[in-house]
């Protein structure tokens, strides 16, 4: 049965992003191309900051609120859930902070996974006499399944992705979540690698909190990040003590009247630069347009281009994970030439990002036929040539 026509793929959008024809980009899942209409988002704003006459009490608080709101619909919350915050390392501390764990338990994470995070929960294990536990996959096991025949009582805290960062490979966080409560394990996701990407709801999946960057899938500036924090959670201990998070903060001639009180929900856990006057604009661009294309359709676009790139990879012989995410895949190569393979298909306009033993291909809705094309052609050519002495 097809899908219904709102879940479906949506036409290709090349000419919303600012790519030139002999460039080939698939590097999404590191630095996501701006949206035209980011760009002249981000230009007016800056036009706009440059003269602060212009600027009232409210846009203090508007862009941000809109932004807040936005991010909270693409993953089932509302926007008194989200924290703005400016990186993963920022919302991962903002849960270690707020969590804890009995000495001897121990916080879950994945082997190879994305270092801020693994740095955080050391930190924590440092505070709390937890020890780590990094699950490793057995051949042909899955990440969820690895992840669930370790989960047991002794865990404290679970810290997962969606997607594994180094080549997209899948995780079930609908059954990591239910074993994870089973346990009484605090669930932490990162979902960088595929908010916007990937449908997730959070009013399913009940994590404790869930962070992400803005500048890959949600296709948004540098610096500016979300975090959800369950309402649970929501009177915890913020990072930094700032005006702007406290109530009534919009009343700029009361400021030195100090309060012990923070704005609602998990405002108090914003951090202190969120206004952003240049960037948020760009961010409200981004976020309007997935909420035009809706995560759904963008994830079943994408699932369409990683299954047309994973059978010219199956062509040639080359190793894809499965299972694996709709929006991006690693491509194994010989480690003893990865890097110049790299080298040689930028050298050809062809950008992919190279992430433990794989070539990580993470497309957009920039992403052509034509692309993948040159990205084959490419590959052929450098996997073809002698090694470099």
């Amino acid at each position: 049965m097809s899908a219904p026509h709102h879940l479906g793929p949506l036409a290709p959008a090349r000419e919303l992003f600012d790519i030139p024809d002999d460039v080939a980009y698939f590097n999404t899942a590191s630095l996501a191309p701006t949206l035209r209409a980011g760009l002249s988002a981000g230009s007016a704003a800056l036009r706009w900051r440059a003269q602060p006459w212009r600027i009232r009490a409210d846009d203090w608080f508007g862009g941000a609120e809109e932004r807040r709101a936005l991010f909270a619909a693409l993953i089932g919350a509302g926007a008194d859930d989200i924290a703005l915050v400016p990186a993963t390392s920022y919302g991962m501390a903002v849960a270690a902070a707020n969590l804890d764990a009995p000495p001897g338990s121990r916080v879950l994470v994945l082997a190879d996974e994305y270092p801020s995070g693994i740095y955080t929960w050391w930190r924590f294990t440092e505070r709390t006499g937890a020890r780590m536990l990094t699950v490793r996959r057995e051949a042909g096991q899955t990440w969820t399944d690895a992840v669930l025949a370790a989960l047991d009582e002794t865990v404290a805290v679970v810290s997962v992705p969606q997607v594994h960062w180094t080549d997209g490979t899948w995780l079930e966080l609908d059954r990591i979540a239910g074993a994870a409560r089973a346990v009484g394990a605090a669930l932490v996701i990162d979902a960088s690698q595929s908010a916007g990407a990937v449908p997730l709801d959070v009013s399913s999946l009940r994590p404790d909190f869930l962070v992400s960057v803005g500048y890959k899938w949600l296709l948004g500036p540098f610096g500016l990040g979300y975090l959800y924090a369950a309402p649970t959670h929501q009177d915890g201990r913020p990072l930094e003590e700032n005006w702007i998070l406290r109530q009534d903060a919009q009343d700029f001639a009361r400021l030195v009247d100090y309060r012990d009180t923070y704005q609602p929900g998990a405002r108090r856990f914003d951090a202190g630069g969120r206004t952003a006057f240049e960037l948020t604009p760009m961010a409200i661009a981004a976020l309007r347009r997935l909420t035009a294309w809706t995560v759904p359709r963008v994830s079943a676009t994408l699932k369409d281009t990683t299954a047309l790139i994973a059978r010219h990879a199956g062509r040639r012989g080359l190793t894809v994970p499965a299972p694996r995410g709709p929006h991006m895949l690693g491509i194994t190569v010989p480690a003893h030439v990865q890097q110049a393979t790299v080298r040689a298909l930028e050298r050809s306009g062809v950008f992919v990002g190279a992430r433990g033993d794989a070539l990580r291909i993470s497309p957009h809705l920039h992403t052509t036929t034509h692309d993948i094309d040159r990205l084959f052609a490419a590959l052929d050519t450098a996997l073809d040539a002698p090694p470099t002495p």
